[in-house]
C-alpha cells in the first residue's frame, strides 16, 4: 500500500503552519558549512592558530585541533569541522 499522499492532506492549516516554522527553526540553527573554500579555510585556521586552538605539526603534516585532540592533513576539513564543533558544543550550550 503506497504511503499518503501529500496532496490530499486534511490537518488544519494552523497545524501546517506550525510544521513549517518548525522547519524553517531548524534549517536557521543548522550550520552550513558549504560555504567554506580554500581561502576562507585557510583564514579561519589560521586565526585559530593564534588563538591556539589549532597546532600545526609539520613533521607530520597535520593541523591538531586542541580542544577535540583530531588530527587533520586539510585546513579545509579542519575548518569544517570546528565550524560542526563549535555549533555543537554552541547547543549544548543553549540546553542547560
Amino acid at each position: 500500500m503506497p504511503g499518503p499522499d501529500p496532496h490530499d492532506d486534511t490537518s488544519a492549516d494552523y497545524e501546517q503552519f506550525e510544521k513549517e516554522q518548525l522547519a524553517q527553526d531548524r534549517d536557521a540553527a543548522s550550520v552550513d558549512t558549504a560555504d567554506v573554500d580554500d581561502t576562507t579555510a585557510q583564514n579561519l585556521v589560521n586565526d585559530l592558530g593564534y588563538a591556539d586552538v589549532v597546532t600545526p605539526v609539520p613533521e607530520d603534516q597535520v593541523l591538531i585541533h586542541e580542544p577535540s585532540g583530531t588530527a587533520f592533513d586539510s585546513s579545509t576539513q579542519l575548518a569544517v569541522f570546528h565550524r560542526g564543533w563549535t555549533a555543537g558544543r554552541d547547543a549544548d550550550a543553549e540546553v542547560e
